[in-house]
């Protein structure tokens, strides 16, 4: 195991997250992904399916760096609006458990005014512990 989620006595668990992370490792830091393919192409304008995408972006990523899902300690998630998100969340949740699987991972949450790709509503950027 690389990291080990860290929750204080008597806080209650939090749903989807974890509040702190320890970590040991070689640190990979995943650039911004959002919901295009390979060559760029945005294959839906639907929230959860541009945010599976991008979770599968960081899947590939990590795949490349010798890495699993697993490895990923934190995750910043900057959505255009917090509304779809939220509406979403069943199915962002869903392709969370199948790509990503643990919820272990130290995360935010942030929504914002635009991304630099027009068509882009979500883009999460991530950081994980591969094993030495």
């Amino acid at each position: 195991m690389t990291h080990q989620a860290i929750l204080p006595a008597g806080w209650p668990r939090p749903k989807g997250y974890a509040n702190g992370v320890v970590a040991r490792g070689r640190m990979l830091f995943i650039a911004g992904m959002i919901g295009w393919d390979a060559n760029e192409r945005f294959p839906s304008d639907d929230f959860a399916a541009q945010a599976r995408q991008a979770l599968s972006n960081i899947a590939a990523v990590l795949k490349e760096a010798g890495g699993k899902p697993e490895h990923i300690v934190r995750m910043t998630w900057y959505v255009t609006d917090k509304r779809e998100y939220l509406a979403a969340a069943k199915d962002i949740g869903k392709a969370f458990r199948e790509i990503v699987g643990c919820y272990d991972i130290a995360m935010t949450a942030v929504e914002v005014k635009a991304l630099i790709e027009d068509r882009a509503k979500v883009e999460i950027e991530a950081t994980a512990m591969l094993p030495e």
